[in-house]
């Protein structure tokens, strides 16, 4: 039994380049990508309730039923798999921006397997937390450990990599645009890039814009101008690479030192930290 409420904290990540490979026959596509942590936290605590789960929100607003939100299913799924787990209390409180290409709800979800294992000593290796995860979304399963990852298929096969951005500064404006996944791929045709992601990312990040792209930017760019005009500022402001973070709204930019440039984004969701 939790006797006190359990405190913890949930990242996101930003995709480095995003390539749409090929559409499947079940109408989704195989993609690749590169999943890389941003220390932007979302904040859980849970503790044990009385006669059902009860999810208090707050923070940034969230769209959508209280009861369908990733927190709450990932405790009835852990249940589901016939794992005893009490009726709970939880307290989100959102920092990172919904519908942003961050992968909050993701996150969240995976942070409440892991701690939820952790407090009630469920069997559950790393490895069977990500398959269970990977039921409520896919790239939840990389939220179990955060490393950098290769993430290929539909975004849920992923291999391990030693890409290491510590030093660089990261910017992140988000804002007020929505973009649904329907729109998002809609209006990409698929291609298999020449250069490998892989191979790609070896570069120096300086080298990384005109070789690493997302395939989502050309099409959404147009619907959205705005977010092209973000990313052209974020450059004038000293960025070395820029870059839309999955299917948006996040447009983020890797710095050698500190960019002071806030105020150009004024009115815009800003985070600046260095990885």
């Amino acid at each position: 039994m939790i006797s006190e409420p359990n405190f913890t904290t949930t990242c996101c990540k930003i995709n480095l380049g995003l390539n749409v490979v090929e559409r499947r026959s079940d109408g989704y596509h195989n993609l690749e990508t590169v999943f890389y942590p941003v220390p932007l936290f979302d904040k859980l605590s849970i503790s044990e309730g009385q006669d059902e789960d009860v999810l208090s929100l707050g923070g940034n607003p969230l769209e959508g039923e209280v009861q369908d939100n990733l927190v709450l299913r990932a405790v009835r799924l852990l249940r589901e798999e016939g794992f005893q787990v009490p009726p709970l209390n939880i307290d989100l409180c959102k920092v990172i921006p919904s519908g942003a290409g961050l992968g909050g709800g993701s996150s969240d979800a995976a942070c409440m397997v892991r701690t939820v294992a952790r407090l009630y000593d469920l069997p559950l290796s790393e490895e069977q937390m990500r398959v269970l995860v990977a039921k409520l979304g896919a790239d939840c399963p990389f939220f179990i450990n955060s490393q950098p990852v290769f993430a290929e298929g539909i975004g849920d096969v992923f291999t391990p990599i030693s890409l290491d951005l510590s030093g660089w500064y990261l910017m992140l404006v988000k804002p007020e645009v929505h973009i649904s996944t329907r729109e998002a791929y809609a209006g990409v045709r698929p291609y298999r890039p020449v250069c490998s992601l892989l191979e790609t990312i070896k570069l120096p990040v300086g080298q990384w814009p005109g070789k690493m792209v997302n395939d989502f930017e050309a099409s959404i760019f147009q619907k959205h101008p705005l977010l092209a005009e973000i990313k052209e500022s974020l450059y004038s402001h000293g960025a070395a690479y820029a870059s839309m973070s999955g299917s948006g709204s996040t447009i983020f930019g890797l710095f050698r030192s500190r960019p002071h440039c806030e105020q150009a984004f004024e009115g815009h969701f800003t985070f600046v930290c260095q990885l």
